[in-house]
């Protein structure tokens, strides 16, 4: 036996950059219950999960919500919305 003795060292752990962090949450309303989606500062899309999870509930305990994301700084990240959905959303703006 030798109890392991002799084997390899692994190499160092190398670090990995980080995601940035989240700083919207923006909750759309559908016709199959609303849609969460989380953005970062650029409004890249990092997240979409149901708006009806304890996590939204978790986000938004301090987070003042805006009504609508019809600002064309949302034009691209939520193209694929109708107008009427995005004048429906409500923005929060996180991490302040």
């Amino acid at each position: 036996m030798n109890d392991g003795f002799g084997h390899e060292v692994p190499p160092p752990h190398g670090q990995q950059q980080h995601r940035q962090v989240t700083r919207y949450l923006v909750i759309i309303p559908s016709t199959d219950g609303a849609i969460a989606r989380l953005f970062l500062a650029d409004h890249t899309q990092v997240a979409e999960f149901d708006a009806a999870t304890e996590e939204v509930a978790a986000l938004t305990t301090d987070a003042q919500p805006t009504a609508g994301a019809t600002g064309a700084e949302w034009d691209k990240a939520l193209a694929g919305h109708t107008a009427a959905e995005r004048a429906g959303a409500t923005v929060y703006v996180l991490d302040v």
